[in-house]
């Protein structure tokens, strides 16, 4: 299966040698049997680091931007994701959530491992941002554990826009899963759901030490896209009158 011949020959061995990863509480990740990798999100290479350290499969929700970009270049890339265990999941409309959701679900009844970054985006600035419910819905559909994960130097060695990253170690570090059996059954309630994730991020802000801003990535990106955009109109010089 291409999946391996990329974690053991292709990819997974020059990741270790770039990155020089240090990994720990990697005994917290269930050997057998379904179970939700919930983790921070820096890099872009965040990815591909952790199916390099696990001993296990693991699949991520990848956005479906990375599937459907045009000619050989973009057909290429989509096999590379796919091979590296990505799956694609449309983040735009009303059905984008439970899309994701039902993904999700489908690899966990597989007795698979599933990994989610649960800010639903890329930091783009280094700290922790409010997670989405869609983990926690997952977690007490499915009945499995959370393992939360912290990529801790992944930002620093390739931050948003860089294509090759820094050499620089980093560290991989996996904290004892969260159980969530005593909400069995209440994966519609609102409340429920919110105190699952948060709970879930905690554990991440923990093992990650990073700053956490309680709004949604997603929410501050946009808002910075507008003012730069705003600024750039401001910019630009008005025609003269004639």
């Amino acid at each position: 299966m291409f999946y391996y011949l990329l974690k053991y020959v292709l990819l997974g061995p020059l990741l270790r040698l770039v990155f020089r990863p240090r990994i720990e509480g990697l005994e917290h990740v269930p050997a057998s049997g379904p179970a939700i990798v919930a983790g921070n999100h820096l890099s872009f290479s965040d990815h591909f680091l952790m199916p390099a350290i696990l001993k296990r499969r693991i699949t991520f929700l990848a956005k479906a931007e990375y599937f459907t970009g045009p000619g050989l270049k973009g057909r290429l890339t989509a096999f590379f994701f796919r091979s590296a265990g990505q799956i694609p999941v449309d983040r735009s409309g009303k059905e984008a959530g439970q899309a994701a959701i039902r993904e999700g679900l489908g690899v966990l009844r597989k007795g698979e491992l599933l990994g989610i970054y649960p800010e639903g985006t890329r930091s783009h600035d280094g700290r922790l941002y409010k997670g989405k419910v869609g983990v926690a819905v997952m977690a007490l559909r499915a009945g499995v554990p959370v393992v939360p994960c912290a990529m801790i130097g992944t930002f620093e060695a390739q931050p948003p826009g860089k294509v090759v990253p820094r050499l620089r170690p980093i560290v991989i570090r996996f904290g004892e899963p969260l159980d969530f059996s005593r909400y069995a059954g209440m994966e519609k309630e609102k409340a429920v759901l919110r105190a699952v994730t948060d709970e879930i991020m905690y554990a991440i802000l923990t093992l990650s030490e990073q700053e956490y801003v309680d709004r949604y990535a997603a929410d501050v990106k946009e808002e910075q896209a507008a003012k730069k955009a705003e600024k750039r109109e401001r910019r630009v010089p008005r025609a003269p009158l004639s």
